[in-house]
């Protein structure tokens, strides 16, 4: 039974973002000090083809609300859900064969905590917060458009999967639950002068589309989707 009286600890940000921005930079220097002036290979062709991205993304939750889908013998309430916001990592893996013909994997990562509010309160109150680890894992199409005032735009769209794993001392017992979620994302881009084209930063902003969780329980079940919000800032290396 989840205890109504445990408060969940607030979201932190994760030092995996400076970690991996710091491994990027320092591949960037690798390349650039042994860059020779030869024909490419076949692979290193292939091989060029090929970025990676490290940024961190705010996530700003949409509130959801419905009716809980409890058996007919109980009474029924309105359940109102909101996520709270917080500051994630967004790794992408890209290989863009052309301007107009790319793909995209993407790994998030953020803790947030969902909070529930009955209309009229439960009697007694089973559950008002649940601290969750959030993780992405998703594919999609990504399209790089013609440079405008000196970057170049892109978007992209694709689906995959988003967890929820509540945390040991916030999470209130409640088991892991797996969504599909859909997402799409615009931006912009640009190498730095002096990096051989290889280092790069990248700016943008993308929504999550998922049925919103209910930890398998009746209770916090109302069937309906939410958006999760994503600003991103952060480096990409192109090999």
């Amino acid at each position: 039974m989840p205890n109504p009286f445990r408060r969940s600890v607030p979201a932190g940000t994760s030092l995996l973002v400076p970690a991996l921005l710091l491994c990027l930079l320092s591949l960037a220097a690798v390349q650039a000090i042994g860059q020779e002036a030869t024909p490419l290979t076949p692979f290193q062709k292939q091989l060029n083809r090929f970025d990676l991205a490290v940024s961190a993304a705010g996530t700003i939750g949409t509130n959801v609300s419905g009716i809980e889908q409890r058996d007919a013998s109980t009474t029924r309430n309105n359940l109102l859900i909101s996520p709270s916001s917080t500051v994630g990592e967004l790794i992408t893996l890209r290989y863009v064969a052309r301007p107009l013909a790319g793909f995209e994997f993407n790994f998030g990562n953020s803790r947030s905590t969902q909070n529930f509010t009955f209309t009229p309160p439960l009697v007694p109150n089973l559950l008002q917060s649940a601290q969750t680890g959030v993780r992405e894992l998703t594919l999609g199409y990504v399209a790089h458009t013609p440079k405008l005032f000196g970057v170049q735009p892109y978007l992209g769209a694709g689906g995959g999967t988003i967890s929820f794993k509540p945390t040991p001392n916030g999470g209130e017992g409640l088991p892991f639950q797996y969504r599909a979620a859909y997402y799409y994302n615009i931006g912009v881009e640009d190498t730095f002068t002096g990096s051989a084209s290889h280092l790069g930063i990248r700016v943008g902003f993308r929504q999550l589309i998922y049925l919103a969780p209910d930890f398998q329980q009746n209770y916090l079940t109302i069937t309906r989707r939410t958006v999760t919000s994503e600003p991103t800032f952060g480096l990409f290396l192109r090999f």
